[in-house]
């Protein structure tokens, strides 16, 4: 059972998206990336990047945030194939990522339209992570002084992970992954040691509740 297991035994996948923007009715995912991890390793030969032809139009905001241009998406599958995809990669691993109900929005409402259902993995947020982690260490460095932005690159700088590069979903799901490992630590000096605890304190659906989409810090 899930529950008990350690939670250096579980299989992770690490979890971006690009989107056209953040209105959940009206713009669309344009790339997805993903890590897969098993418990603090990052395994670097298990990668998910595929970019997405839109359903809707690229606008100059979202190029300057994620660089994706309308040519280069021209002629790529569209959201149905490669859920598909996705799908497989992820298996029944937990999900992580940073804000993840901002990315799980966008890929339920495809996964509803498509297969007439929704993604039913666990998922842990690594905000969510934080934000628990901050209050019972407080005196760390990482923790004591309040974060200028709400963004997963501050929370990176704050655990000295180099940030750099393009904004794109492959770099943000290995960022992401990075600050989950720098994580476990913590979490084990915590006393969360098995799946069920972490859930508890990291799972948006469980004692986390889902964010507004204004109350977090997303890029796009």
């Amino acid at each position: 059972m899930i529950e008990d297991t350690p939670i250096g035994d579980i299989r992770y996948v690490i979890v971006d998206t690009e989107l056209t923007g953040l209105n959940e009715k009206k713009d669309s995912i344009v790339s997805i990336g993903a890590v897969r991890m098993t418990g603090g390793r990052i395994d670097l030969g298990g990668n998910f990047y595929r970019l997405v032809r839109p359903d809707t139009e690229l606008t100059a905001k979202s190029i300057v945030i994620h660089e994706i241009t309308p040519a280069e998406v021209m002629e790529k599958p569209d959201i149905s194939a490669v859920l598909t995809e996705f799908i497989d990669f992820c298996g029944n691993d937990v999900i992580v990522g940073y804000c993840l109900p901002i990315d799980m929005s966008f890929i339920n409402r495809e996964m509803k339209r498509v297969f007439v259902s929704r993604m039913i993995n666990e998922m842990l947020d690594v905000r969510l992570l934080w934000d628990w982690l901050g209050r019972r260490h407080p005196a760390h460095k990482a923790f004591s002084t309040p974060l200028r932005e709400q963004s997963l690159y501050e929370i990176a700088k704050r655990l000295d992970i180099a940030v750099g590069g393009a904004h794109n979903a492959m770099m943000d799901a290995f960022i992401t992954a990075q600050v989950f490992q720098r994580f476990i630590p913590f979490l084990l000096e915590s006393g969360i040691r098995r799946m069920g605890d972490l859930l508890n304190i990291g799972s948006p659906e469980r004692g986390g509740g889902w964010f507004k989409f204004g109350g977090a810090a997303s890029n796009f």
